[in-house]
């Protein structure tokens, strides 16, 4: 009789730790959904990646050309060196843009869009 217990106290166990297992994989799966969604509603833009731009560091669109050079970042937006800029002028474009930042700043839109859309400093 004790062995009996025994076992399906065991058996029990193995019950809970499964399902606590499968909770844990749910919580994960519903963790990966909410970072996503948040990225989406962010504009692509990775958590964090806007406090690593430095100065100087090259702008870089999405289909490959460098759009700019930055000057410094200014709130929610970047502000771009107007020396590097086709028009002579500064233009700032928006932190959401930013897609990462490794040794220059990558956007998640092309150079006809960020042009198109960026706003003058």
């Amino acid at each position: 009789m004790a062995d009996s217990f025994k076992d399906k106290l065991g058996q029990a166990g193995h019950k809970t730790m499964d399902a606590m297992k499968e909770a844990g994989h749910k919580i994960a799966e519903g963790a990966e959904k909410v970072v996503d969604y948040a990225k989406e509603k962010m504009g692509g833009q990775k958590s964090g990646c806007c406090e690593h731009i430095k100065e100087h560091m090259d702008v870089i669109a999405s289909c490959g050309t460098k759009v700019g050079v930055v000057d410094h970042v200014e709130g929610s937006a970047i502000k771009l060196t107007k020396k590097d800029s086709p028009d002579g002028q500064h233009h700032k474009i928006p932190n959401a843009w930013v897609d990462h930042v490794d040794t220059h700043v990558h956007l998640n839109k092309n150079s006809e869009e960020a042009k198109r859309d960026w706003q003058p400093a």
